[in-house]
Formats: C-alpha cells, structure tokens, sequence
C-alpha cells in the first residue's frame, strides 16, 4: 500500500514541486520514496513495503528503462500473470507484483486491466511515446484524483498532494456542498475543490499531447439468476469465500483483521488464518453502542486474540479535524472516525488488516433492501391513489406509517438514492445561504437507472449503491482512515471474483422478507454461532444522538453551527432550531445536524488554518524517521 503523485507536461522546478507533493502524502508510505523526473513528466512514490519488501521499491522500470510505473494497492494474481508474461518472452528483476504492471502493460495495453485481480490506482509513463496511462480498479479501492491546467495534468492519490501544485487556487465547489447535504458524502466527478476531479472505479485515462481521454473498462452490472438450489449455493458461497480470504493473504509481513459483531467481519475472521483482531467500542461493554463483548465472545470460540479499545466522546469529538484532514473531503459517516481509531489500534502491531466491506452490495445486506418486499403489496394500489394518500400523509406529523404511505407512492427510482438520504432539495434549498440549484439527487442516480431498466428493484439499489454509496463513503473511508496510520486495509468481499459469482445470485438468495444476505448468512451459520449469523444490520454504530444532547458537546457544535464559517453558507437560525428540536426530544436530526457539523469543521482545516497538523503527526514522523 502506497501514495502515488505526479505531473505530466512541463514545468519548472518538477523535482522540487514533486517532492513537496510527495512529503503531503508521506502517511501513505513511510517506509521509503522515489520519484522519476524527465522533461516531460515527474512521478512519485511513497512506499509501505508488503511484498518483496527487499526489491520493491518504486518508481520501477521495464528491462530497457523506458517505461515506468508508479502503482499504489496489491495485485493478488500476481504470480499467475507472470508465468504468462514469462511464458511470454518477458524478463523480471524482482518478486514484487508491481512488475507485472509494466510488463502487462507492454504486452496487452489497456487490456491488461480486465486481466488483474486487485486493488490498485497507478500510473504508467511511457517515454517512447510520451503517454501517461492510469488506472483505477474494478470497484474504487483505492483512490485517484487528478487536476488538469492548460499545460500539464496533475495526479494524486490525495487532494491535499494536488494543492502543493504551484498557481493552484483552493475554492470550495459549491455544487459539492449541495448535493453532499443530501448524499452525506461527496458523489459529483469533481470533489469539494474546484477543478481536482476523481476518476471513477473501473475507468482508465490516457494522457497524450494535453489531451485527456478516460474510458470505463468494467461495469459491476447485476446478472440475477432465476431458481436455483439454494444448499448448493451455499455451499458455493463458502467455496468462495474460502478463496478469496486466502488470495488477500498474500503479504511478507504479519496480517491481522478487523472485527465488529457483525456477520461479514466475523466470517472473514473465521477465515482468515491469522491471529489478531482489532475492535473499538462506546460507552460501556452493555450498551448498544458497543461490540467489544461480541468480538471477545467469537474470539473466544475461535482461538483468535482480540485488541480492543473503548473510545470516549472527547477523544471523538477532538479527533474530527485530523479525521477530516485525512478525508481530503467532508464526509458525514460518523463511523469514519470510529474506523480511524480501530486502525490507530491496529496500526501499533501489524501493517496490513482484512475488513469485511463489500458483503453487503454483493449479496443483498442492506436494511433497506427489504423495501420493495414490503411496499409490494401496498403498490398494488393504482399510482395515482398512492400518490394522494401521499399528500395528505406529508401534511402529518412524523407518525408511525407516515413514511410508508410517502415511499410507496414512489417508484425506487424516485424514493433511493443510496443508503443516505439526509436533505431534501426543498430543504437544502432553505437551508443554503446561495443554493446552486444544480440537479436533484434523483436526477444524479437517473443515467445509472437507466442502465439497469430490465432489473428487479433491489438488484437496481445494489447497482446504485455499488456506483454511488460503496465508491463515495464506505471505501473511501476504509483507504483514508487506513492509511492515515500507515495500514494496510484490504477488503476480501471486493473481489473480481466474488463479484462475478455474486452477480448471477437468484434474488430470494439475495433478499426475503426474513433476511438479508440469505444465503450468505446460512453460509456464514456453518462457521460462526448462529446468533452472530442472524444479527441484523447495524453499520457501526456511533452515540451521536445521545452525545448532540449533552451540554458540552450541543454547546461545541452550536459554536460551530452558528460561528462565521456557517454564517457565510447556511442560514443558521435553521441549524440551530434543528439543534434545539434535536435537544429537547421532538425529532432525532442527529444526522443531519452531522452532516453540516463535518463540513464545517473540514472547511476550517483547509480554509481557515494556516498549516494545520494532524493529532498524530508526531507518529508518523517518527515511523519515518526510523524506516
């Protein structure tokens, strides 16, 4: 696991513009740098050495010395792809999975993607002809951010390398603030600053003569199968899932996991064939707001080590500026910090950990799937009527059913977005001091809908949350958080593999109205106790509800909520009559009050500090100064 960084086109000082890019980033790879500079082009490396920890240092070439790669993830067919390519007539220097690449590269070109299974964001220099090739894999593992002027086209795999670029101007996209109130996460191709763009999971870009080409090269399209066993299908499952723990293995140092009490870490753990695990909890051992007893009681019973950490809420609510400097953009998950503290754990012992995202949009884990089963009977009701029981429903107050009545007079394509769906356009247009008035979420997600007409409804939100929820929130912060302590993060459940076993899944495999992930949880049943199997989904659950509530921390946020910053985008007398609905018990709005909350104090670390520096800064010098 590394950082990457660059500039193609030329420019003054390359090297010294190159290495100020590098240093930004320098959490990514402690243990060593390299960078490769000609005329035309300066790429950079951060290294945190895994495999061939002896010969793997970047940027690497091919036998001739014109063609160099600087690579960022883990290649796990690695082995597999060099007997080809040495079958081949290619010639290799080391043992590193980074190789590969070039000569992959060399031989198959752009084809070379649909051939790796991985995680992975690189980039290719090719002198002969003075191209740049990048990167980014099938689901959006790791991240790739680049920025384009006239002359050249900056890359990073953090926004906070791409502003060291001379001449770059910070200014907050106002169109990402916009749609972020909604989504809690940033979902638009260009970030929070104006002009540094992501490329998209499964895309590649060619990079020649000031012109940018970017092409999709896989499409995680759900393929639903019809009948089916399911005992054999179980079964399959754990043949898969069997191999895919085992091919995210590969590593030349200790590899530990994290563990939640829920049904995909705790099968992973099962698995996995490593020792240690690492869980973080709230409040006390008995509160719903810990899983620190269900990971001891399965750790237990599987033979494993637990390492865990109970956090408390100054410790939360201090460590949201290095959260979020770390982010690069606001993100209004309040696991994301809970996640940055159980890798801060695990980060003291080992370099590389298995996480367990991915289970869910593969094979159906999400609460929310069960929607279309339980409106189907109601929307067998003409539209029309739906639609003006929904209108009376709206004049109710928030009553039991009310929500029901509103959502089933919509089609899913006019009610889910994703699994976050915080403000209304109405009330985000209220609440924004100069709304853009830019697109509506419905119409964000809408090209993708229509990729996906002839799809069952809840094979179409497992496509939407795939493209839109998995990219910008959950994995997003898995590689952020990780890497903000030097670790490893890998995620077995994401695999090209399991992908296209997963995608063929007969819906009641997916979904019923008992379960969720039905046939992955009776597979997980023949490996772990049945309670952790069944236990519903809770995401990680963070107190911010009770927190918002008490006076210290609703007296902190409402300094922030009506301090200049806010001032300067929100209408604030309607955050603070959120925060005092929120306080005095009418309407939880914990999370919404988060969303803007998180903004702001992002906003403060990038726009308002002059060099501001990470809680945990001293640490990771220190992991460098003795690398």
């Amino acid at each position: 696991m590394c950082g990457i960084c660059g500039v193609i086109g030329e420019v003054k000082d390359s090297k010294g513009i190159l290495k100020k890019m590098m240093d930004k980033i320098a959490h990514r790879g402690p243990d060593d740098e390299g960078m490769y500079v000609d005329k035309y082009a300066a790429i950079g490396h951060r290294r945190l050495s895994i495999i061939d920890l002896s010969h793997g240092a970047q940027p690497m070439y091919n036998e001739t010395g014109d063609v160099a790669i600087v690579f960022n993830g883990e290649i796990y067919n690695h082995l597999e792809l060099r007997k080809e390519l040495i079958e081949k007539g290619h010639q290799f220097a080391n043992d590193s999975d980074t190789e590969c690449l070039i000569h992959g590269y060399e031989e198959y070109g752009t084809e070379l993607l649909l051939k790796l299974r991985g995680m992975f964001s690189f980039v290719i220099w090719d002198t002969k002809t003075n191209t740049m090739f990048g990167a980014r894999d099938h689901f959006g593992i790791k991240p790739f951010y680049y920025a384009k002027t006239d002359k050249n086209l900056i890359f990073a795999s953090e926004t906070k390398a791409i502003l060291e670029f001379p001449g770059f101007q910070k200014e907050v996209n106002e169109e990402a603030l916009e749609q972020y109130l909604s989504f809690q996460y940033s979902v638009l191709p260009e970030t929070f600053f104006k002009g540094i763009y992501k490329l998209p999971a499964g895309h590649y870009m060619i990079y020649q003569d000031g012109k940018l080409e970017i092409e999709r090269y896989f499409d995680p399209m759900m393929e639903p199968e019809e009948g089916g066993n399911l005992e054999q299908t179980v079964s399959e499952i754990e043949a898969v899932v069997h191999d895919t723990v085992d091919a995210h293995m590969i590593a030349d140092v200790e590899v530990g996991s994290l563990l939640s009490s829920g049904v995909d870490s705790s099968y992973v753990v099962s698995e996995f064939p490593g020792n240690k695990t690492f869980t973080v909890g709230f409040l006390d051992k008995e509160s719903q707001y810990n899983e620190i007893r269900y990971a001891e009681s399965l750790v237990g019973e599987l033979k494993k080590q637990n390492f865990s950490k109970n956090i408390d809420s100054d410790e939360y609510f201090d460590s949201i500026p290095t959260v979020m400097y770390y982010m690069d953009e606001p993100l209004a998950d309040p696991s994301c910090i809970a996640l940055y503290f159980v890798d801060q754990l695990a980060a003291e012992q080992i370099k590389v950990v298995l996480s367990g995202e991915g289970a869910d949009e593969f094979f159906g884990g999400y609460n929310i799937y069960h929607e279309p089963l339980s409106l189907k009977g109601y929307q067998k009701i003409p539209k029309w009527i739906r639609k003006s029981i929904a209108k009376i429903a709206g004049l109710l107050p928030d009553i039991k059913g009310r929500d029901f009545l509103i959502r089933g007079s919509k089609t899913v394509e006019e009610r889910f977005i994703g699994n976050a769906n915080m403000f209304s356009v109405s009330e985000r247009e209220k609440l924004l001091k100069n709304p853009v008035k830019t697109m509506s979420p419905q119409e964000i997600v809408s090209t993708t809908y229509d990729k996906v007409k002839h799809l069952n409804d809840i094979a179409k939100m497992q496509y939407i949350d795939t493209n839109f929820w998995l990219q910008g929130d959950i994995l997003l912060k898995a590689d952020k958080m990780s890497m903000a302590h030097c670790l490893e993060s890998r995620v077995p459940f994401l695999d090209v593999k399991v992908f296209e076993y997963a995608k063929k899944l007969p819906i009641e495999f997916r979904c019923n109205k008992e379960a969720t992930k039905r046939a992955f949880r009776i597979a997980a049943k023949r490996h772990i106790p049945e309670s952790t199997a069944n236990k519903k989904k809770l995401g990680f659950p963070v107190p911010i509800r009770v927190w918002l509530k008490e006076d210290k921390y609703y007296n902190k946020v409402m300094r922030t909520l009506t301090g200049k910053a806010a001032e300067k985008y929100f209408n604030t007398d309607i955050l603070v009559g959120l925060m005092e609905e929120h306080r005095a018990g009418k309407a939880d709005n914990s999370r919404k009050i988060w969303t803007v909350y998180v903004f702001l104090v992002w906003y403060e670390v990038y726009f308002e500090s002059e060099d501001f520096k990470p809680v945990n800064q001293e640490w990771i010098d220190e992991r460098i100064r003795t690398a």
